[in-house]
């Protein structure tokens, strides 16, 4: 029995203008709202306690917040003991603010904690950081583009690098919109997903060479459908069994891996989409036809009568 062939190019133009108008709306946002950077971009300061106890981190936020300590992030570290707490830039620095944290997080007598690092970020480093951040993603997707151009051809390595273009401007936009922090964890989300992203769209490119090559009579938009749904039971397994390890990240990670997991778990339904509906579907619209996957052909001094060229 024939497998069923989906028309997937056959919704490629209303999918065209969804996309194009979810990252027009998360541009927009970032423009205009601009990101929650965390403390890795802005600068600040982050103070690790040790408790005797477990402590829970809202009393612990509430005890700063007391004494007046206000804007602070508490999470734990590993354990329910270990504590961080990452705050904004302070008037007092090193030794002090951490004294001064110490003795607001002493709200429980039956449990004491003590000091166990201090360290400091200045704006001027998280503002470096931050550059250094766009210039990794922009660098990486330059290398995606030309490693996809030598693999197949040019007009595969832009759609490839639109494709990953949409999906990080999906995700920061997701977290832009809705306001939720964005610091070197997320952007390290943003990069893995760069490289699953494209790792999912070379799967489909490498099906429509073969096909292009196997499938005489077919014409291009019925050789990208049959390639897709040749590679779609591939693709759910993939992304069904990488969705269950984030989802387990995300409520068992812990605070720490929490904004890690959530941007992860968007960019993996971003990415699959784009491979089908923005890089596949731009080749399409670029002329993709079976030129293109010829290797090469034999110069004419070595062709003789008679022969069949490709």
């Amino acid at each position: 029995m024939e497998e069923k062939i989906i028309r997937f190019m056959r919704f490629r133009k209303p999918m065209a203008i969804i996309s194009l108008l979810v990252v027009l709306a998360g541009v927009v946002s970032i423009f205009t709202k601009g990101l929650n950077l965390g403390l890795d971009f802005t600068g600040g300061t982050s103070v690790e306690l040790a408790y005797a106890k477990p402590v829970e981190q809202l009393a612990v936020q509430e005890a700063l917040e007391k004494a007046g300590i206000k804007d602070t992030v508490v999470q734990h570290l590993g354990t329910a003991t270990h504590v961080l707490i990452r705050m904004p830039p302070q008037e007092k620095a090193g030794g002090e603010i951490g004294q001064r944290v110490l003795k607001a997080a002493q709200f429980d007598t039956q449990n004491p904690a003590t000091l166990r690092q201090v360290d400091s970020v200045g704006s001027q480093v998280g503002s470096e950081l931050y550059t250094q951040s766009l210039l990794a993603v922009g660098l990486s997707l330059f290398l995606m583009m030309v490693y996809v151009a030598v693999r197949f051809r040019f007009k595969f390595a832009v759609g490839a690098v639109i494709s990953l273009t949409h999906d990080t401007l999906f995700v920061v936009g997701i977290f832009s919109i809705m306001g939720w922090p964005f610091d070197l964890t997320v952007l390290a989300a943003v990069l893995a997903l760069i490289g699953y992203s494209l790792n999912d769209t070379i799967v489909v490119f490498d099906r429509v060479r073969e096909n292009f090559r196997r499938l005489r009579r077919a014409d291009p938009v019925e050789i990208v459908d049959i390639s897709l749904t040749e590679t779609l039971r591939r693709t759910i397994m993939t992304v069904a069994t990488v969705v269950v390890v984030v989802v387990a990240l995300l409520f068992l990670g812990g605070p720490a891996l929490y904004w890690f997991s959530l941007a992860l778990l968007v960019g993996l339904f971003a990415g699959t989409y784009s491979s089908i509906y923005i890089a596949t579907a731009y080749a399409l619209a670029m002329g993709l036809n079976r030129e293109d996957f010829v290797i090469s052909k034999p110069k004419e001094e070595f062709v003789e009568e008679g022969d069949i060229q490709p």
